[in-house]
């Protein structure tokens, strides 16, 4: 068992920063005497999640390319090279047996480095529609893990490893029951209860649908585990009652879940392997503000399987209460939903995606 050094890369946003922690705390339980290092951008959030984790990081001066001409678009060739050769620097200086891409701006240069210093790179790929930097570095992997059936509209097929992405062990040793998860939040087990989430910054138009709706949900005698995200809590704080729980960000998600019956969400891909997993009935509303409208893609990937229902958010005035009074009174739908979804979980992937890893070890 040798003294394996791995280095790791993906940022810019909780949904490729955990994946990357996961599949390091996996390698770390099967390698105990390794050394790991992440690679991340400079300004970004994973410059303080690894360190709360455990692990060093490096920052490189990257950012992405904006969508219009501005001032960071003229700086990009310049930051580009500047990230490469530091790069280039980082993966001489640290020699690793394998480097580990899971998306995001920072783990273009660093792959790209790894790849021509003749390191084995794997990448992990969460969303159903791959992200620009895994498209590019696609030639340069060895193996790349998908969560999604028909990648191979972005990469070769060879490559790919349906392993599913990687989720919270608590998620998937679920043991909480209604009852005493309900007593949690200080919300009555016999009660329908929805639980919404807008992601950890929350999301504003979910937020303004639920506070809209308050009357509705009140009319159907249904109780709501609001987290509306820390941006927000202030706004909302006010709505707090006997069934109405108002969060900035809900810590214990699994007795969230467990205290649910209906769950309102985005679909970013953390989010949607979670509640594959918690198979309960979901009405995703994607965000529309993200990269390729991954999150959209995402929800009909469900969707279209009868695993979830979706609504856009340009739909929710004129739709929002027939849908989910539809939902409220068929049994069957929900019945459906649960089903469905539970199907596409997938609770060892980050077992999965490090096997893979493994196979890549000289």
């Amino acid at each position: 068992m040798g003294n394996y050094r791995f280095i790791l890369s993906g940022g810019g946003t909780g949904g490729h920063i955990y994946p990357a922690i996961a599949i390091a705390n996996e390698l770390k339980k099967r390698y105990p005497t390794a050394e790991f290092l992440f690679v991340g951008a400079k300004d970004k959030m994973e410059m303080e999640k690894v360190p709360q984790a455990g692990y060093q990081i490096e920052g490189l001066w990257i950012s992405g390319i904006q969508r219009k001409l501005t001032f960071k678009n003229l700086m990009f060739p310049f930051k580009l090279i500047s990230s490469l050769l530091r790069a280039r620097n980082i993966v001489r200086s640290f020699r690793p047996n394998v480097a580990i891409g899971t998306g995001g701006f920072a783990s273009g240069p660093l792959l790209r480095m790894a790849a021509g210093a003749k390191v084995p790179c794997v990448l992990q790929e969460q969303n159903s529609y791959a992200g620009i930097t895994n498209k590019l570095l696609a030639s340069k992997a060895k193996s790349i893990c998908v969560a999604y059936d028909d990648m191979e509209r972005f990469f070769p097929a060879n490559k790919i490893v349906k392993t599913g992405n990687p989720v919270r062990q608590d998620l998937v040793d679920l043991e909480v029951g209604k009852d005493e998860a309900s007593a949690h939040f200080g919300l009555v087990p016999k009660n329908k209860t929805v639980l919404v989430l807008g992601g950890s910054l929350g999301a504003r138009r979910i937020n303004q649908l639920i506070e809209k709706e308050l009357e509705f949900f009140k009319a159907k005698g249904i109780q709501l585990l609001w987290q509306c995200g820390k941006l927000y809590y202030e706004d909302y704080k006010q709505y707090e009652s006997k069934t109405v729980k108002v969060h900035a960000f809900l810590n214990d998600m699994a007795q969230a879940y467990a205290a649910a019956d209906f769950i309102i969400s985005r679909s970013g891909a953390s989010s949607v392997s979670e509640l594959c997993l918690v198979g309960k009935p979901v009405l995703f509303i994607p965000s529309p503000n993200v990269a390729e409208d991954h999150q959209t893609k995402n929800a009909l990937a469900l969707s279209s399987k009868g695993a979830a229902l979706l609504l856009k958010e340009t739909e929710l005035d004129a739709k929002f209460q027939s849908v989910f009074a539809e939902l409220l009174t068929s049994e069957n739908t929900q019945d459906e939903l649960s089903q469905n979804i539970k199907k596409l979980a997938l609770p060892k992937a980050t077992q999965h995606i490090v096997d893979e890893i493994e196979k890549l070890l000289k």
